[in-house]
């Protein structure tokens, strides 16, 4: 089976995840993909292939040296994102793409243009992966799975590669990030790891920000209005006023590359009660912790105008930037710079304006930078995925694997 052919399977699962589920997984659909990974990898000849009871697929490349060897893994998700549907995907390949629009779906009027979306024309010649313009194409991350599984397969019908011990791991619910909460390092017991999961060819990222969410909730006080004076609070205004406390040029349409936001993502609410709901994020970690303070005192200052409880917030935080845990390893970086140089990929070491399994995973005992997957323009109907970039990322993942091998 060939890559491409890989993909079109895995895409052809309907594995959306959900934010409002309490369960592992969080949608009872992606045990299905699980089951196929599963299968997949004990027919390819993989070893101690296992899915647990949250549907995490674990397997083993087995070491063919007798050099002493580091274990290392490669993982990638299964589930993809609740901002659009993935069920009945259609994907469509367009040959040797000419660098004009690409109709997804003539009579909605569905059109790919390169006028809003100019990373197509750096595909120009290519064959790429297209959806029909209603449905994600799931290339975040069955891309990754499928790079991960051909490379696997590679290796294995080419023993003259010698390699160490390699992990593949497989997770579900990563787009709502719980992808890493039970990930079981332990079991996984390798020295590092990769999670292919990034966007275009040569991305490498192994920093990401520091993430927090904030819960705003306002107590008014309601009295008719015609009575009010000096009696009512109302919520939902004072709620307004805290949104406009956060700075203007400090969201995410303000800001690019380092920048850090505030982040709300809604609003609700009435005379008697409102709640705001907001994301913090700093790529810097003293910036991070100040921004936090700063979102604590902006219900300090409502308090005193309105009275002490008027505003509550709880915040938490959801993960932190890798960068501190990769440092201490270069190793683990150079090593992919050094299998991209050998592959002739052009690298792109940037920061993840967002998270990883990987940033969990590291601060979990297992340093995991992000290498591309190859897809562009994830969560919607305009994704689509070079197939060039995706078969170089599995390059990629053999690359590693025999430079590791060589250390």
């Amino acid at each position: 089976m060939d890559i491409v052919e890989r993909f079109l399977n895995y895409v052809s699962f309907d594995t959306q995840s959900a934010e409002d589920a309490d369960t592992t997984p969080s949608t009872a659909k992606q045990l299905k993909l699980a089951e196929y990974l599963r299968d997949e990898l004990k027919g390819i000849g993989m070893t101690d292939v296992e899915m647990d009871e949250n549907g995490y697929v674990y397997a083993t490349l087995p070491a063919n040296t007798d050099k002493e060897v580091p274990t290392i893994g490669f993982i990638s998700h299964m589930d993809t994102s609740p901002d659009c549907s993935g069920a009945n995907i259609k994907p469509r390949i367009v040959k040797a793409y000419d660098g004009g629009d690409i109709v997804l779906d003539a009579e909605a009027g569905i059109v790919t243009s390169p006028a809003k979306f100019p990373e197509l024309l750096d595909h120009v010649g290519q064959d790429i992966i297209v959806t029909d313009g209603h449905t994600l194409l799931g290339a975040d991350d069955k891309a990754g799975i499928a790079e991960i599984v051909q490379a696997m397969d590679y290796l294995i019908n080419h023993p003259e590669i010698k390699h160490g011990r390699v992990r593949v791991g497989f997770n579900p619910d990563e787009e709502i990030g719980l992808g890493a909460h039970k990930f079981d390092v332990k079991k996984f017991e390798c020295a590092w790891g990769y999670t292919m999961d990034g966007g275009e060819l040569g991305e490498l990222e192994y920093e990401n920000f520091n993430a927090a969410s904030a819960k705003v909730e306002v107590r008014g006080v309601s009295v008719h209005p015609g009575y009010a004076k000096g009696k009512m609070i109302n919520a939902a205004r004072v709620a307004a006023e805290f949104a406009a406390e956060m700075p203007v040029t400090e969201t995410p349409e303000q800001t690019v590359e380092y920048e850090g936001f505030y982040h709300l993502l809604g609003i609700e609410g009435n005379v008697e009660h409102a709640t705001l709901s907001y994301i913090i994020r700093d790529h810097d970690r003293q910036r991070f912790e100040q921004r936090k303070a700063f979102v604590q005192k902006a219900a300090e200052w409502l308090n005193e105008r309105y009275g002490q409880g008027t505003v509550t917030v709880t915040i938490n935080d959801q993960y932190y930037n890798m960068r501190e845990k990769i440092e201490p390893v270069p190793h683990v970086v150079n090593i992919v710079l050094d299998a991209m140089k050998a592959c002739h990929i052009p690298s792109r070491v940037r920061a993840i304006r967002g998270g990883t399994d990987g940033a969990q995973l590291s601060f979990m005992g297992l340093p995991c930078p992000n290498i591309f997957a190859g897809g562009l323009n994830f969560h919607g109907p305009h994704e689509f995925l070079p197939i060039p970039s995706m078969q170089k990322a599995s390059e990629l993942v053999v690359k590693i694997v025999e430079l590791t091998a060589q250390m």
